[in-house]
């Protein structure tokens, strides 16, 4: 297949018709494999070099040192999971051998005036900051400029489901949004039955801005019953649905199995993964106004399919 491509930019300055046809191509995308390599973002290059740098710093540090910020008990949902952590596959039902991967994980930035008890003890647990000079501050304007970024998609999306560019505003004040570091070690030997660097699953939330490193290999999507790998050009982001996405349009677009694949002699990867995730608080209905699916509140979404994965 030829992987579907999508420029922000070229859609924000389009005049309106456009700008239309744009949002239509955006639609289909989302409608046939839900996921695009996404171009024109705008990003700092400065905060993705210092993001990169700060990640890899982070993972070339000592397993004492790493686990220094690993959860405090079972289910805290930031800080360091090294390997034999989690099982992605275990969200779909399918039991495999731990994925080959260690990350470090952080939530939102700050926490609102009014926030739940059940809010406050899951997604705004803080994050576990590492001892390491410059790790915040570079984690800290990425995590910013990936939610500028994630607001800017849901206004395109909202276009593409021929709704008012702002439609999504109301539900996105106080995201609680997730970033992930995710280092994938080298491959030496033949993986256990089953395992992969990360398991066949499908992200949870609004959508995921995936940042891999440039010409990795690795990261594969299901597409007519097969697996296609995905391309990792420089300068470009891969965006995929997430399964509350896929419930809020009725199943008008499509939540995709994907996985990251696990072969001998694989060097070293790294990415980045920010999840987007509505307010805490935010119903989620079908926009059709059908009764397809039941209504749902983010924050407990999220919490029910975070706890499904075996962290």
């Amino acid at each position: 297949m030829a992987f579907p491509v999508f420029d922000l930019t070229a859609f924000e300055t389009a005049h309106q018709d456009a700008r239309h046809a744009i949002a239509a191509k955006l639609d289909a995308i989302c409608k046939e494999t839900g996921f695009l390599v996404l171009e024109g973002h705008g990003v700092s290059p400065q905060v993705i070099a210092d993001v990169w740098q700060a990640a890899a710093a982070f993972f070339a540090q000592t397993a004492e040192a790493k686990q220094a910020v690993a959860p405090p008990y079972q289910g805290y949902p930031y800080g360091y999971l090294g390997p034999d952590s989690e099982a992605l596959a275990r969200s779909k039902g399918e039991v495999t051998p731990p994925d080959l991967k260690e990350s470090f994980n952080g939530g939102p930035l700050t926490v609102p005036p009014g926030a739940s008890a059940a809010a406050m003890d899951f997604c705004y647990q803080p994050t576990l900051w590492p001892d390491l000079a410059g790790f915040r501050p570079a984690w800290e304007a990425y995590y910013t400029a990936m939610e500028d970024l994630a607001a800017r998609i849901m206004r395109a999306f909202a276009t593409a489901l021929d709704l008012p560019e702002a439609h999504f505003d109301p539900f996105i004040g106080q995201p609680i949004s997730a970033l992930r570091a995710l280092h994938y070690p080298a491959n030496s030997v033949a993986p256990l039955d089953k395992q992969q660097r990360a398991g066949a699953h499908t992200d949870y939330g609004s959508l995921t801005i995936l940042l891999p490193q440039p010409g990795s290999q690795g990261l594969q999507v299901q597409q007519g019953g097969h697996w296609v790998d995905v391309p990792t050009p420089p300068d470009a982001f891969v965006i995929n649905i997430g399964d509350l996405m896929a419930r809020w349009t009725a199943d008008r677009w499509v939540s995709t199995l994907h996985r990251v694949v696990a072969t001998p002699g694989q060097p070293d990867r790294q990415s980045l993964a920010f999840f987007h995730q509505p307010d805490w608080d935010a119903e989620i209905t079908p926009l059709d106004g059908s009764n397809s699916y039941l209504p749902v509140k983010s924050g407990p979404y999220l919490m029910q399919k975070f706890q499904a994965t075996g962290t």
